[in-house]
């Protein structure tokens, strides 16, 4: 299975000259933890960054810099690590725990963002599957005790 079939289409995203409080509203309006950075040459969403409710707080809110002055591309972490919509889901999965990070932008062959992965929609993707695997695992004892009691 690729990241391509799992990953949320419905990303959040911001441009960098926006002032940090928009991505704090984004952020708000759409109960997610952070916002992809995006450039649009010739129309297409190319992510060159990403800001976290925990940049908000440590890089403005803890230096008391003025939110409605500072844009979001002051604050945006720029080394954003993306995979390929083709990519295993397995490989992404790797791919974060080598990188440590806990939300992978999904990108389609041409860098344009298509979506996100998130540690969140990873165990909760696990979560099922071994959920799914605990009910096989009962159902064949079941099976067992009515063939054989």
């Amino acid at each position: 299975m690729s990241v391509g079939e799992i990953c949320n289409r419905e990303v959040i995203v911001i441009q960098r000259d926006e002032p940090v409080v928009e991505a704090a509203k984004l952020m708000r309006q759409y109960h997610v933890g952070a916002v992809i950075v995006i450039d649009k040459p010739n129309g297409s969403a190319i992510p060159v960054g990403i800001v976290t409710d925990r940049d908000l707080v440590v890089e403005v809110l803890a230096t008391e810099l003025d939110e409605k002055v500072i844009t979001v591309g002051d604050i945006m972490t720029p080394e954003l690590f993306t995979v390929k919509e083709s990519t295993a889901t397995h490989d992404a999965i790797e791919f974060m725990r080598r990188k440590t990070i806990r939300r992978l932008p999904i990108v389609d062959d041409a860098g344009e963002l298509v979506g996100i992965l998130t540690l969140d929609d990873v165990l909760e993707i696990l979560s099922e599957e071994l959920l799914d695997l605990a009910k096989l695992v009962r159902y064949e004892q079941k099976k067992e005790t009515r063939h054989r009691p």
